[in-house]
């Protein structure tokens, strides 16, 4: 897969689908799967740079220790996790795993938008109107002085 694949990893067929058209028709090389396996094959062998994972996707396998192993097949893998809703203390340990972002399960195709921007973020194109965050706090104690 070339530097613009996704990898669209959820049992949820009618949201892999939705997804998958959705960036399929804005240029990117999409692949679907409700399969670790197949999963851990388009890693390893394709680098598959952008995985959007569903928090669901395996029963055997919790999502944190899944994107541990993702993660282990391929460093630099950007994982976005899409889910309805998580407890607090699980969505800390997926954080800790190293996902890139975490989206919400969009309702219907055209929420689409937070799920786009950080595939694009992922890759690092980030559209001009995306601002990244940078707090204003002074850096060192003499900076917090003058302040």
């Amino acid at each position: 897969m070339d530097e613009r694949g996704i990898l669209i990893a959820d049992r949820d067929t009618e949201f892999r689908e939705q997804v998958a058209g959705y960036f399929r028709d804005a240029g990117y090389q999409v692949e679907t799967t409700d399969s670790a396996v197949h999963a851990f094959c388009s890693i390893l062998e394709k680098q598959t740079p952008v995985v959007l994972l569903g928090n669901d996707f395996d029963k055997k396998i919790a999502a944190a220790d899944l994107i541990h192993l993702l993660k282990k097949c391929n460093r630099r893998l950007a994982v976005i996790l899409v889910s309805d809703e998580l407890p607090l203390p699980i969505i800390r340990k997926i954080r800790v795993e190293g996902i890139f972002y975490h989206a919400l399960k969009p309702a219907r195709s055209a929420d689409n938008e937070e799920i786009r921007q950080a595939v694009e973020c992922a890759f690092g194109k980030p559209r001009e109107n995306i601002v990244p965050f940078r707090p204003n706090k002074p850096q060192n104690d003499s900076e917090r002085r003058k302040s």
